[in-house]
């Protein structure tokens, strides 16, 4: 079996990371595995092993022919078997179908708002759909959309895994007081609500004012990442709320903070919470998607609801007043991820559905 992951950017993002996970993962398990960058390179690339096949695209439109006919002669070459594109990569997978049908495609939607989308890009994936061999989807509200909207019936779910990464080296030192930082790994997108977050640090900093938040992510310099900071100094949280953009090392950032949170609005199976998990942080999560599949309220970490400021700030207090509960939440939820998020189980599952297709 030969398999092809199509990623647009290699950015530090959960699409991003799963893209180069399955790589990876696929690479001792099938006779070839490869990633495409279509758009971007990125801080990620460094964590793709050397037995992984990696080919960039330099894509520079969307109809960019000459892109998809650089891909047809990759697969060609490699005589891969198949694309599997993520989340909005299915586009330059169904130009090479187009110019090379014997390829086939199975898209992988990572997109929590998927049910939410344009009309105009809700008809293009529509009409690609029929040429997917198969979809996998993060959270079962997207697998039921799937099969309801789109025109390819092999729909499965597959959790997001992720395993521990050693060779990062640290780079990045996080500011604020040691023993009391906060992180709230996600992108600066609307999705990730960080508009929450900082109602939650404004509340926080009368009562806790040596705690810090620390946001990392990639930064998009748009409306939405301008409001964050007009809010930081709005709110008088410059020495309290700290962004510092996409980075790559990511473990040392998690090793460096105490208490994790997500504020999400919508989400799939965010990678952030399967690597909080990973690293034994006691977490603060908002009940959006799958979230609620693997944290269990008081017994592996603290749900609330969406913009449930008072809650999340309470669930927050207690974490921080006591850390042998934070040390027994993290442990619990490492054990979930162990037991439910590994790369083994995953792969044996995602390998025997490819089989069956």
């Amino acid at each position: 079996m030969r398999i092809v992951q199509i990623i647009d950017s290699l950015e530090v993002g959960g699409a991003e990371k799963m893209a180069i996970n399955y790589a990876n993962a696929l690479s001792n398990r099938v006779d070839f595995s490869g990633l495409v960058a279509t758009r971007a390179e990125g801080h990620l690339k460094s964590q793709l092993e050397d037995s992984v096949s990696y080919l960039f695209l330099k894509k520079a439109k969307t109809l960019d022919f000459a892109a998809a006919f650089r891909l047809k002669k990759y697969c060609k070459t490699n005589k891969v078997d198949f694309l599997q594109p993520h989340s909005s990569s299915y586009f330059i997978a169904l130009l090479v179908k187009i110019i090379y049908p014997k390829i086939q495609i199975i898209w992988h939607d990572h997109n929590g708002l998927s049910e939410f989308i344009s009309t105009q890009k809700s008809l293009v994936l529509k009409v690609a759909s029929f040429f997917f061999k198969g979809i996998i989807v993060v959270n079962f509200k997207l697998k039921n959309w799937a099969e309801k909207e789109l025109n390819c019936k092999n729909v499965v779910y597959f959790p997001n895994f992720t395993n521990e990464v050693s060779t990062v080296k640290a780079e990045t030192v996080l500011k604020g007081e040691v023993g009391k930082r906060i992180l709230c790994l996600a992108n600066l997108r609307d999705q990730k609500n960080h508009f929450l977050l900082l109602d939650v640090a404004e509340k926080l900093k009368e009562t806790q004012p040596s705690w810090t938040f620390h946001l990392v992510g990639k930064d998009f310099e748009d409306g939405y990442s301008k409001q964050i900071s007009e809010l930081i100094i709005s709110k008088g949280l410059q020495n309290t709320v700290f962004i510092y953009g996409s980075k790559n090392d990511v473990v040392p950032i998690i090793n460096q903070t105490d208490i994790a949170i997500l504020t999400s609005k919508s989400e799939g199976l965010p990678v952030a919470l399967i690597e909080y998990g990973l690293y034994k942080k006691p977490v603060v999560s908002t009940n959006v998607g799958e979230i609620p599949l693997i944290i269990k309220n008081g017994v592996n970490g603290f749900i609330v609801g969406v913009n449930e400021v008072d809650a999340f700030g309470e669930s927050l207090s207690k974490l921080i007043d006591d850390e042998a509960l934070r040390t027994q939440l993290g442990n619990a939820l490492h054990q979930t991820v162990v037991e439910n998020h590994s790369e083994e189980g995953v792969m044996t599952k995602y390998l025997n559905w490819i089989k069956g297709l």
